[in-house]
């Protein structure tokens, strides 16, 4: 009589320390193990989202004007599709900078223009869809740093400009996995292909 009665009060004390429905309670932690962060999308990151699309549509705005020449910084004469070179111009009024040979003989070359496009496009599009965040931020680093050579000396700033600082910004964007909010990260992290190449995320 004394255990059943014993083992009902246990069972009562349990029942009134459980949960209310629905509510999850974390597992207990080891020593030293740090609890993860709450899920709730905090402002900062909606920040980050917004200047990866940002980012991303410079690039992609860059790809289809020089594609198709619709008159803002290219002309429809010069587009790509016309038959038009989208590195000739910029790299021939490089001729008196610092490495102005080097880049000079790049202008208008078939691969040059290829892969310039490509990654423009690349680029632009990772961005704006939130996948390939270190890969977008590789690539458009580089290209980035190239245009900021082709311009040495600098007119208005010893070594500083927009170049550097878009560089900057896609850095911030791959390691904040700025791709998870407001774009396709997360579903693109769990693909198979990432996990097996997680340098793709």
């Amino acid at each position: 009589m004394a255990i059943t009665e014993g083992r009902n009060q246990a069972n009562h004390r349990l029942h009134e320390a459980a949960p209310p429905a629905g509510v999850t309670i974390p597992a207990p932690r080891a020593h030293g193990e740090v609890i993860p962060a709450a899920t709730a999308k905090r402002p900062v990151q909606y920040v980050w989202a917004v200047a990866r699309i940002a980012v991303g549509w410079v690039f992609l705005w860059a790809f289809l004007d020089k594609m198709f020449g619709w008159g803002f910084a290219t002309p429809a004469a010069r587009a790509w599709i016309n038959g038009g070179s989208p590195t000739t111009g910029f790299l021939k009024g490089t001729a008196d900078r610092t490495f102005g040979g080097l880049f000079t003989a790049l202008a208008g070359q078939a691969w040059v223009d290829w892969l310039f496009m490509a990654g423009l496009l690349g680029v632009g599009a990772a961005l704006i869809l939130g996948v390939g965040m270190r890969v977008a931020a590789g690539a458009g680093g580089l290209l980035l740093l190239m245009m900021w050579a082709a311009e040495l000396p600098l007119q208005t700033n010893p070594f500083m400009d927009e170049h550097i600082v878009y560089a900057v910004v896609l850095t911030g964007l791959a390691l904040a996995g700025a791709g998870r909010t407001l774009g396709l990260g997360t579903w693109w992290a769990a693909t198979p292909l990432v996990r097996r190449f997680p340098i793709l995320k």
